[in-house]
């Protein structure tokens, strides 16, 4: 697979082989038992991050091995992020931003996908077996609407087991942050049913 990343405006093409990404599975599994204990984020610790939010951590450490012309952890750290994202378009570093301000680009869906499957969408702790309206109503609260922040669109979502809003990565097309937003709408709809 062809990872594209954008620094600066400058387009780099990763190449990811499948069989790369199958090999370093133990690797991305342990990068993921690492973040379940929490992870300083910037200036915030945060206690379990989402899929999207470990996207840009690994992007993050890709954008340093990048700076630093470290091939092997750049490899790994593209393929964590192929791997745990898998309709992944593309990165935008920002190298004078923080973790949360790299941009993680979801290609558009093609039957038979899941689409929206990396948004933020189901966590422990959410009360299961409600009716379908009062599913409706509890969705509703649990996923706010887009909102606009600087020159990107987000939306939230709300983690019952650490009693904390959760935000989407940012996105650079309201439609598309619209369309991310719809489906964890759908995905909390369809827990809280379960």
């Amino acid at each position: 697979m062809i990872l594209k990343v954008v620094i600066d405006d400058q387009l780099l093409e990763l190449n990811v082989p499948e069989a790369f990404i199958a090999q370093a599975q133990d690797f991305f599994a342990k990068m993921d038992a690492d973040m379940d204990r929490g992870w300083q984020v910037n200036r915030d610790w945060v206690e379990m991050p989402e899929p999207m939010l470990r996207a840009q951590i690994a992007a993050d450490k890709l954008l340093t091995a990048l700076e630093n012309e470290d091939h092997k952890l750049g490899r790994l750290m593209a393929g964590y992020i192929v791997s745990r994202i898998p309709n992944i378009d593309t990165i935008e570093l920002k190298p004078a931003g923080e973790t949360r301000d790299h941009q993680i680009n979801i290609a558009e869906p093609t039957t038979g996908t899941q689409p929206g499957a990396a948004a933020p969408i189901a966590h422990a702790g959410i009360p299961k077996g409600l009716s379908k309206m009062q599913a409706m109503a509890q969705a509703a609260k649990d996923v706010s609407k887009v909102f606009k922040m600087g020159r990107q669109y987000r939306f939230s979502v709300y983690n019952h087991a650490t009693e904390s809003w959760e935000e989407s990565p940012a996105i650079a097309d309201k439609e598309q942050a619209e369309a991310l937003r719809e489906h964890a709408f759908k995905a909390r709809f369809e827990a809280l049913c379960g």
